[in-house]
């Protein structure tokens, strides 16, 4: 039996743990009481700590369910967020810091939440200080997906480096990793999604201790596929997950309709 009583099939690749639920949103409610309790242990460890969150389409289930369980320590927590497009308002709907802000931190009292500012002339100060100011919390826990080419946050195979002297930097995003957003509709058409974007680096979502992936959708079947079975390079970025020493992936059956291993 799976997290509280809900079934899934589970097994590893390298030292990342897959498990696969009946549904997405049984995926979702899994990845959700993982990361509670997770905030619960490190409630009893620390006055304050560090969580990184994701957006996108992957999120939006786990984010509901998490923000929805009882008695979690929002008021310890120091919430950030892994990128956020180049030059798009606040207001903008697919803006990032609007994500957060109508799925996340308006939602529960935290004590604080940093906004990464995508409108600032200056992205490379903007980047500078958005890292000091991670660097100073030490993030603990990490919530995250896979994008169709394999990206971690915007980490893009050409942009992906596993030894990035930078913890965030600016990045141009390839034409898959546009595409995807038209697909999700948060954008009308491919010329409407930004050309660059401010990210967190792949060493910097590394370093943190737990990760918890959220991937779902039969979009994502082959990207999966690739995560779990391609060689361990940028060619693919999120295949480094399966050397991370606490990561866990959860996913749907159309999300893992490409694995060799199925849910029975």
């Amino acid at each position: 039996m799976g997290q509280e009583g809900i079934e899934a099939s589970r097994f590893s690749v390298g030292t990342l743990r897959v498990e696969v639920y009946a549904g997405a949103r049984a995926a979702a409610e899994a990845a959700a009481r993982a990361a509670a309790q997770t905030m619960r242990e490190l409630e009893g460890r620390a006055a304050t700590f560090g969580i990184i969150f994701a957006t996108g389409a992957s999120q939006l289930d786990t984010l509901n369910v998490l923000t929805s369980l009882p008695r979690l320590p929002w008021n310890r927590v120091n919430g950030f967020h892994m990128d956020e497009y180049q030059g798009i308002p606040a207001d903008h709907r697919a803006s990032f810091r609007r994500y957060m802000r109508e799925r996340l931190s308006e939602r529960v009292p935290m004590h604080e939440f940093c906004e990464i500012d995508g409108s600032d002339a200056d992205p490379d100060s903007v980047c500078q200080e958005y890292a000091r100011k991670l660097r100073a919390c030490h993030p603990e826990l990490c919530l995250l997906g896979i994008g169709e080419n394999g990206h971690l946050a915007f980490n893009d195979p050409a942009e992906a480096n596993f030894d990035d002297p930078k913890d965030m930097k600016m990045v141009r995003l390839d034409p898959v990793c546009r595409q995807q957003q038209v697909e999700e509709g948060w954008f009308a058409n491919f010329q409407e999604v930004p050309e660059y974007a401010l990210t967190l680096t792949i060493p910097t979502l590394y370093r943190v201790p737990r990760l918890i992936v959220s991937v779902s959708g039969s979009r994502k079947a082959r990207i999966v596929k690739r995560t779990l079975e391609d060689p361990v390079t940028t060619a693919c970025p999120a295949t480094i997950l399966r050397t991370h020493p606490n990561a866990t992936l959860y996913l749907d059956p159309e999300a893992a309709s490409e694995l060799n291993r199925v849910l029975g």
